[in-house]
This record gives C-alpha cells, structure tokens and sequence, in this order.
C-alpha cells in the first residue's frame, strides 16, 4: 500500500541534519585541513599557488563554491597581494566554470568578513560563489525550510572540475 507521498532523497544533507559536518575531529579549521586532503575527499574543484576553490559542504544552490587562501587568515588588509590577486582571479574562474557547467542566470558573489557580518568560520576568510536561478528559492526552501539540490556534492565538483578555466 503506498502513502501517496513523494520522498526527495538527499543523502549528502545527512551531515548538516545531525550536526555532523567533514570538520577535523580536533576543532581545527576545516579550511585548513581541507588542503591537506585529495581533491574528492575535499571537494577541491581547483588549486592554485596561493588560494584553492571548493564546494561548500552546506550549499545555498547546486555550485555554491568558495575561494580561500591557504594561509589562515581572517581580514581582507591582511591578504599578501599574491593573496588578493589570487583571490580575483579564483573568483573570476568560478564563475567562467559554473556558467559552463549549469548555464546560472546570476551570482552572488562576496565576503562575510566577521561573525557579526554572517561569517560562520570567520577566522579564515573566504569569498563565496552562489550561483542563482530565476526561482531557486521556492517554496520548499520558503515554506518547508528545506533546499532541494538536484546534484551530489561530488558530481558537481567533478563537472567543474572538467571545464575549470586553466
């Protein structure tokens, strides 16, 4: 006998439902452990010499990345100019790779610089890429309070990976 109800699988979600997450066991900065990792584990798209770019682990949309430098830093004044540098144009290649991959109608694309600013890992600075969609905010994130994210997490780090801009 079936309920009649339809169920949205999103086992990659589980993390984030029990309060789990990928962080190091140790309370260490998990932007600094991340590079320490392989690419899949990490969920590394690409490196550079300075800044790396990875899929946020709790994303707002389907290629919601970050560009963060290595170095653990928490304020913009204080990025080396190789930093700042690499920064743009990690930025700038994150959304060349989203906009082959998935074909976004916009971005959000910026800095929470603080833990008052919304930064929840404030401590190490990282810009964040959101692609948007006309809609992508409907009503089972405004009313169900729940994000439906068609892809997982190592699919679409695989897809970018693929067209990431050298």
């Amino acid at each position: 006998m079936t309920d009649r109800l339809t169920r949205l699988w999103a086992p990659h979600r589980m993390a984030y439902v029990t309060g789990g997450s990928a962080e190091p066991a140790d309370d260490g900065c998990p932007f600094c452990a991340i590079p320490t990792k392989d690419d899949h584990a990490g969920l590394v798209v690409a490196r550079g010499e300075a800044v790396y770019a990875v899929l946020n682990l709790h994303p707002y949309n389907p290629g919601h990345l970050m560009v963060v430098p290595y170095r653990h830093v928490a304020d913009l004044e204080d990025l080396t100019a190789e930093e700042a540098s690499g920064l743009a144009d990690f930025t700038r290649r994150a959304v060349v790779a989203v906009k082959a991959a998935s074909s976004p109608q916009g971005f959000n694309v910026g800095l929470n610089l603080g833990g008052v600013a919304g930064g929840s890992l404030a401590d190490h600075l990282h810009q964040h890429v959101v692609p948007r969609w006309g809609g992508d905010a409907n009503f089972m994130t405004v009313l169900g309070d729940t994000k439906v994210m068609p892809q997982l997490l190592a699919d679409t780090a695989d897809a970018l990976r693929e067209v990431w801009p050298s």
